[in-house]
């Protein structure tokens, strides 16, 4: 296969690097060898001139094991338990590591309920750049011991599309147990299927394809990396998807070597639209009627009060919500203008008539289209991971 057709991955120079806990720990706890290979690998990418954000996993199978446990917890509560002792452990271990290169690692905790608010959102988006500005490696990995939600459903793969935004990078690598995505799921006792090597774009029958998790320690599966690939496509960044266990995977994957499955860059959404459509999560949702999802899907419209038929949920000014058709399929995700009770009392009326309803008047939208990013996805509103329409509406 022709290098050049890893030229994206050749030339990144700010790379986000996510490490599961199927390759950094086993039953006996942290592999001090995985260890050592991913820290001398991040080193050489760094003195080659590029900057590099670790998102790791591995805190709950490190406190598991610190704890004598044979299983990652099974309750809630004794899950934060391990992760809190775990995550002392795991960054320990990249302390050491990274100080026999002379390089400092800051640690960054990060929630989705925490990066739902912008203002949260730029504070660590300016700690993490100024990590990189310092030479630090930022260890980045979910607060487990609050986020509770995030044990049950998150996976450090979507945290990793989220840094690939917060840092501007050019480039996510997800180091895996498996070579990367096949043409099929493999069976067991059976010869592998061909592994795809290259990917224009994630749709809907390529992630039919995906399996579940991989071990009993890890939460995400293949569904979820192709679900970072894409996020981090809407950023403007490539993602390779390779085996954590092939020597000098990442060297090699960053030196633009065909190894695991490529998933080419999409168009860049900008910064505050891609935060909409994959981080910020809606307080609520707004019904639209046919022809206001017509307008918003084809036009890049504002949405209008005279457009909206129902309201679900509360939010206020500010807030980020949902709109969605009569069927129930997303149709676009932005701020409002109003809160709730308010888009209530003004919903099906002409703009005219806000002021004499409310009393005043925030602007002619409920929300407008330069705070809202347009969505194509086929899934029931709250239900699916929505992919953006790419460019920007029509002024």
């Amino acid at each position: 296969m022709n290098d050049a057709l890893r030229i994206e991955a050749r030339d990144a120079k700010r790379i986000v690097v996510k490490v599961g806990s199927g390759v950094l720990a086993g039953p006996k706890g942290l592999k001090p060898r995985a260890f050592g290979n991913l820290t001398r690998q991040i080193v050489s990418l760094m003195e080659d001139g590029r900057s590099v954000a670790l998102v790791s996993s591995g805190a709950i199978a490190a406190g598991a094991r610190r704890l004598a446990w044979d299983h990652p917890g099974r309750t809630i509560p004794e899950k934060q338990a391990a992760a809190a002792v775990g995550q002392i452990a795991l960054c320990e271990t990249y302390q050491r590591h990274f100080a026999r290169y002379e390089r400092h690692v800051g640690q960054v905790l990060l929630t989705q309920h925490g990066l739902t608010n912008r203002e949260r959102f730029l504070n660590a988006r300016h700690t993490l750049h100024k990590l990189l500005e310092l030479g630090a490696v930022p260890i980045v990995n979910e607060n487990d011991t609050v986020a509770t939600e995030e044990i049950r459903f998150g996976d450090n793969d979507s945290l990793s599309a989220t840094v690939v935004n917060l840092v501007g990078a050019d480039l996510l690598v997800i180091l895996t147990d498996v070579d990367g995505l096949y043409a099929s799921p493999p069976q067991p006792r059976r010869p592998k299927p061909p592994l795809l090597r290259i990917i224009d774009e994630v749709t809907p029958e390529l992630e039919r394809v995906a399996g579940g998790a991989g071990n009993a320690f890890g939460r995400g599966g293949m569904i979820t990396k192709l679900q970072a690939a894409r996020s981090a496509a809407h950023s403007g960044a490539a993602t390779v998807i390779c085996n954590a266990g092939t020597r000098d995977s990442l060297v090699r994957v960053a030196a633009g070597e065909p190894l695991g499955t490529l998933f080419r860059a999409g168009d860049r959404l900008a910064g505050r639209k891609h935060w909409l459509a994959f981080t910020a999560r809606p307080a609520g949702t707004i019904v639209v009627d046919p022809g206001a999802a017509l307008a918003l899907r084809d036009s890049g419209r504002s949405l209008l009060p005279a457009g909206i038929v129902e309201i679900r949920g509360q939010f206020s000014i500010g807030d980020p919500v949902l709109c969605a058709d009569p069927a129930g399929a997303e149709v676009a995700r932005g701020l409002a203008a109003y809160g709730s009770t308010e888009v209530d009392r003004i919903k099906g009326l002409p703009t005219r008539e806000i002021d004499q309803v409310l009393g005043y008047s925030n602007g002619d939208a409920v929300i407008h289209r330069d705070d809202l990013v347009v969505l194509e996805s086929d899934t029931p509103a709250e239900a699916g991971d929505p992919t953006p329409v790419t460019g920007e509406p029509p002024r």
